[in-house]
Formats: C-alpha cells, structure tokens, sequence
C-alpha cells in the first residue's frame, strides 16, 4: 500500500542564496550572509514528524538478502539445478541455483527468520522492519551506489543527507547537519555526501576515509592555533570582510557561501566537537555492547559508537560506511562470514543503546547496500550483482518493528510483491522525517528537482 499525495502546500523553491521561502515547513527563512540565519538552521517539518535524525549504515559492495534477511527454501530444494525462466541482464556469467551456506532461525516475539550470519541483529529483530522488495536500475557498483545515496544512477544529484539537511536544517548551531564517518572513495566517492547544485552548505562533513581506521580518523583544524579566543574572533571578521568585498563584486556563487558559513561554523566547532567525538568518555559496559576494543568489531563499532553521540548531540543526519567488502563473487562463505561478523554486533548494540537511551523513538536506522546477490552460483562460491529485487531494514523512527514488506520470487531473483523502487524507499525516508517528497524541492537550470524526481510513492503500510 502506498501513499497518495497529501494536500498541496508552498513548494520549498530556494532560489538564491541571498533569499529563500520555506512556506511549506511551517515558516519563512531568510538565507543569507553571516548575521541573518544560518542556512543550516533547523526548520519545523511540514507534517508530525516521526524520526528527527538518520543513521545510515552503508554495506558497500552487496550484501546477499537471501543469505541474511530473505530465506528461500526453494533454493535448498532445487539446489544444482539450472533456473527455470530466463536470467536478467547480469554483470558476469553465472551457473545454477545455489542453496544458502547458512541456516536461519526465527528470532523475537515477531518470529522473523534471519541468517546465522546475523545473530545480534537477530536479538532486536522487534525493533527492525525488513523491505525485502527493493530493486534498483544498475547492474553496476558505481550506477546502484548513486541511485542508493542520491536518487539517480546516471547523473549528478544531491545526496539524501544532503537533502534532509536542507529541508530541516541542523538542530545543533556548533555543529554541521550531516555528517558522514569514513566514506567511501570510489564507486561515487565524494557525490556520496555532497550537494550537488543544492548549496554547498548542506554537503556532508566527512571525518576519515574508508582507508583510515576509525580510531585515527578526525576532523581537521579542530585545535586553535591563535593565542586566545579574541584574535581568532578579529581574524574571523578580517577574512568574512574580505569574502563579503569579493561576493559583492563577483556573480553569486554557492560555495563562497558555504566558505563564509564554514568559517563560522569551524570556530563553533572548535569549542564543541572535541568533547562530542571523544569516545573515552563512555563507559566500559558501552564499549562492550558495541565491540570497541575487541575484534573483529573494533573499527566499525566505533563508528556506530560515534554515530549515537553524533545524533546525541543534535547532529540531524549521520553515515556510516563498511568498506567495499561485500562484493562476494568468490569465496561468498568466507567473505559474508568475515563482514558480518565486523559490523552485527555493532548494530545491535547501537540500536539497544539508543532504545535504552530514549532514543530510538526519534532516530531513524537504515541498513542499506546497493543491490543483493543471485541465487544462481558464480563459479563454485560466488554470487553476481542483483539489483533486481533485495533487502534492506530500518528500525526506530516510527517504522513498524517486527515487520517485513514486500517479497522476491521463491528464488530471491526478483521483487515480486509490493515491489518498491528507490524513489518509493526514499519518499518514505522523507515522510518519517516529517517531509513530503513532492514538495522538497530545488529550482536549477530551469526546473525544479527533488530526491525521488518525478517518481516515490510513500509505504504507508511500514509506519508505525
């Protein structure tokens, strides 16, 4: 069951950096140069909001649902045989159906079945809803990628954290509205945070890279260099006269804006993001329910870690990425095996951490990758890329737990019932925030964009 369109309102239409309406969320924003409200300021949704902040755990690479999250016992049936209808376009050549490695057992008072691999994951299955008919339009990494993050696979396009940012702003003034924690450096890289013709403002502020381990990772020119607090603040109005002299002479630019508004924030940041980001504050109990200090977890459960103190603190839209490991084309047992033990515990413990903190109810977790694994075998331990029909969950911010949407084929190929698209996931991600996709929208080269485009149906039937 999808969503119509609600009633028609103001369409947020910003479009310049010196003046904006945002009728649509309640009020009118004046945005403008420092000294006028802050582009990033926080702005009340157009409907009741459900979740005030996102997590988003990114798997890059391809998780495989039907080893994880979709169990087919068709495929334990037909195990070695050829599959009985016409394969679709694939990324490389592939044999016959292929039973999963691993067993599943039904967890929580819900009784959802998850793969072994999952275990954790499984301890707060009442607190998830599975869509488990997503599909994408890209065979590839890189097209899939894009189309998760930004809503398009062929062109350049805002990011999601991005969007949110922009039509909520930040709750917190000292620090930025999304920020993104060790991304990823290829397979769209930096378009996976950025802002694309939205303002440079509303771009995500990464901390590390997926080749730094989140223990070394920080934010830059966090530590003043000035003698005191009053030569930096003299400093700080010497530079924004100078930027503001060469605005004034110069056509309107986005991210001269962006420079004046970074500037400003640095200087907030400086006194607040040092205690935000350091972890040793938590306790030892907290270390363990996320796997700091211990392995396999140890790298990823601090980003989880982080991403709580993160939204915690006000921070409207967090990203975590697991490094490109998931792409199982061979060794799929030892591959899925080695990741999920990195990241599953983790997860859990952030999402019982949240809930333990009162949390959950306002915080959206989304659990995305770009696209699922065949049920036909590459090789002899492989599965190919499967952007036809996947998995993906997220648990809190007003989505039914314990709930699964939507359904493959008996085989995992295909979405099959209630098929949802990226437009519609992303519509929903929007409602639960309180925004209605149809009305978040940008005018540039002469037409207005939004995340879902001209597409997205909100799933109606996964809101608590």
């Amino acid at each position: 069951m999808h969503e119509s369109n609600p009633n028609s309102v103001t369409t947020v239409d910003r479009r310049s950096m010196l003046r904006a309406t945002a009728t649509g969320f309640g009020h009118t924003a004046l945005l403008g140069l420092l000294g006028a409200e802050s582009m990033a300021a926080s702005r009340s949704p157009l409907f009741k909001a459900r979740a005030k902040n996102v997590i988003f755990l990114f798997m890059h690479g391809g998780v495989s649902h039907i080893d994880s999250f979709d169990p087919k016992p068709e495929l334990e049936k037909r195990h070695g045989q050829p599959l009985p209808f016409d394969k679709p376009l694939q990324f490389a050549p592939t044999g016959n159906l292929m039973k999963s490695p691993w067993t599943f057992r039904r967890y929580g008072e819900s009784g959802l079945p998850i793969s072994e691999l999952w275990p954790y994951t499984g301890s707060v299955i009442d607190d998830i809803c599975m869509v488990r008919s997503l599909k994408v339009e890209q065979v590839d990494h890189g097209g899939a990628i894009l189309q998760l993050h930004t809503g398009s696979a062929v062109f350049p396009r805002p990011s999601m954290g991005a969007w949110v940012n922009y039509g909520l702003g930040s709750v917190n003034d000292n620090l930025p509205g999304f920020i993104t924690l060790c991304p990823t450096t290829f397979h769209g890289a930096t378009q996976l945070y950025g802002s694309a013709f939205l303002p440079a403002s509303y771009q995500g502020t990464p901390i590390g890279d997926m080749n730094i381990r989140m223990q070394d990772a920080r934010l830059k020119n966090l530590t003043r260099i000035e003698g005191s607090d009053k030569l930096q603040q003299m400093q700080l109005k010497l530079i924004r006269k100078s930027n503001e002299n060469h605005k004034s002479k110069s056509s309107s630019d986005s991210r001269l804006d962006a420079r004046i508004e970074a500037l400003e924030l640095a200087y907030k940041m400086q006194v607040t993001a040092p205690g935000v980001m350091d972890i040793s504050q938590e306790t030892d109990d907290t270390y363990r329910l996320y796997g700091v200090n211990e392995e396999p977890t140890d790298n990823f459960g601090r980003q989880c870690l982080l991403a709580r103190r993160l939204v915690e603190s006000g921070v409207r839209f967090v990203q975590c990425t697991h490094s490109y490991k998931w792409d199982q084309h061979g060794d799929l047992r030892g591959g899925h095996t080695a990741n999920a033990k990195e990241v599953d515990k983790p997860i859990a413990g952030m999402i019982r951490d949240l809930k333990q903190r009162g949390l959950l109810d306002e915080t959206l977790v989304i659990f995305g990758t770009e696209f699922g694994r065949t049920p036909v075998a590459q090789g002899s331990d492989g599965r190919d890329h499967n952007p036809y029909g996947f998995t993906l969950w997220m648990a809190g911010g007003g989505v039914k737990g314990g709930t699964a949407y939507g359904a493959t084929d008996e085989f995992g190929y295909y979405a099959q019932q209630d098929i949802v698209s990226m437009y519609d996931f992303h519509a929903t991600i929007l409602r639960l925030l309180g925004i209605d996709h149809e009305q978040l929208t940008y005018r540039h080269a002469g037409r207005d964009f939004r995340l879902t485009d001209v597409h997205g149906k909100v799933i109606t039937d996964i809101l608590a």
